[in-house]
């Protein structure tokens, strides 16, 4: 007993810290908000650490594998199994919201009496949406000076690809280059280790001003896409993560996977930010014994492009404007279509709260949906944001275990344990 209250010592701080801070917010209900600039202080400093950690853990993980072979092995079957995942998230959201409708008794009368005046002002940005643009954006930035943001994760990570490879291809020369990598990303997980002890008091703090707010929003129709969502997030968390945590290490790696998987999910749950669970998630993996190449690649990279509870969420959405305007969701095409759109959505969600306005208006213009519909579908983001962020930063820590395997063969975790020998 004594060694599994100090396994799970900080994690269980952690988690009694949100139970307080969820007390406190249905305690308090809206001067909760009070709380939350202690809260700030703490996804602040967090979200300082994210691009020079970002960097280094990226680059000096790259400029130290045994050549460029290995980095197109990792990120083929980075990709794979990112999009095997969505899928199987997208198709688990289909098959849910054909069980149950979360639409059933509503109609048109109800978007009229949820819009509101700011409706309009965010449908004006979704006008103005050019697809090829936004891809542009996506990936690249007009100035050096623009990667220096959390705004801009996807971008950093491909300049920090492209840095590593470079430092790797250059040989001897660059030896102090990849020194200084290592020794930079060690003192940035250093720097996250001093900020997590502060992390039980800002969690509290935040998660309490986010239930304080958001226990007023939840009514009607949206209730019960929050409750569908939340047992299709159960589903996933537990069932499907399991099974990928087998499939990475067996019975061992599923007992690794959720000794670890808990700090990732707490702040996941209390930040709901994606960036914000990076130097956990990191954390978690190595500790399960996934190799930092691997786990410095497949970490930040999923933050951006490993969105399987957006994927949930973006079929959500859909569903539910196509029930508002008398949509038929039973049909083949319509359901291929939706799982795509829910892909497309999932893979431009940003790494921050609220990351789901540019989402949202793909769905308006892919659909012709009128602009004032926007805000319908911009309440979904906030109720499920929460256990999204659960699906998707934890997801990456599993990931992260099952790249290991493809990658490194079934005896990774054996041959890691030998390496630290």
């Amino acid at each position: 007993m004594k060694n599994l209250i100090q396994n799970y010592k900080s994690s269980l701080i952690l988690l009694l810290g949100i139970i307080i801070g969820g007390i406190a917010g249905v305690i308090m209900g809206p001067d909760a908000k009070v709380l939350e600039p202690f809260g700030q202080i703490f996804l602040n400093l967090m979200f300082t650490l994210i691009v020079p950690l970002v960097f280094f853990s990226v680059t000096s993980a790259i400029a130290n594998m045994s050549g460029v072979n290995r980095l197109g092995k990792i990120i083929i079957n980075v990709a794979i199994i990112f999009i095997s995942t969505a899928l199987i998230s997208g198709i688990l959201a289909l098959v849910g919201v054909l069980l149950f409708d979360p639409t059933k008794g509503l109609g048109e009368d109800t978007i009229r009496n949820i819009l509101s005046g700011s409706g309009e002002e965010i449908a004006a940005e979704a006008s103005q949406l050019s697809l090829p643009q936004q891809l542009v954006n996506t990936i690249t930035v007009g100035d050096f000076s623009e990667l220096f943001s959390r705004s801009k994760m996807l971008q950093l990570i491909i300049f920090s690809v492209m840095f590593g490879i470079a430092a790797t291809l250059a040989g001897d020369v660059a030896k102090p280059v990849r020194e200084f990598l290592n020794g930079a990303s060690q003192v940035m997980m250093k720097m996250v280790k001093i900020v997590m002890y502060y992390a039980p008091i800002g969690l509290a703090c935040y998660f309490a001003s986010i239930i304080g707010q958001l226990g007023t929003q939840i009514l009607e129709g949206y209730l019960k896409v929050f409750l569908l969502y939340l047992g299709l997030s159960v589903i996933n968390y537990f069932l499907f993560f399991s099974i990928y945590a087998y499939v990475a290490a067996g019975k061992a790696g599923v007992k690794a996977f959720w000794k670890n998987a808990i700090a990732p999910t707490v702040t996941a749950l209390a930040t709901c930010s994606s960036a914000a669970t990076i130097p956990v998630n990191l954390d978690a993996t190595k500790k399960i014994g996934v190799p930092d190449d691997i786990a410095e690649t497949v970490i930040p990279l999923g933050v951006n492009t490993h969105k399987d509870g957006s994927v949930i969420g973006g079929v959500m959405k859909v569903v539910f404007l196509f029930g508002l305007f008398g949509k038929d969701i039973t049909n083949l095409p319509a359901l291929l279509s939706i799982l795509c759109v829910a892909f497309l959505v999932g893979a431009v969600m940003g790494a921050i709260p609220g990351g789901g306005l540019i989402g949202e208006m793909l769905i308006l213009s892919i659909y012709g949906f009128p602009p004032e519909a926007l805000p319908v579908i911009a309440v979904i983001s906030t109720i499920i944001d929460a256990p999204a962020t659960v699906l998707n930063s934890t997801g990456n820590t599993v990931c992260a275990m099952v790249t290991a395997r493809f990658v490194d063969g079934k005896n990774w975790p054996e041959n890691r344990k030998q390496k630290v020998k």
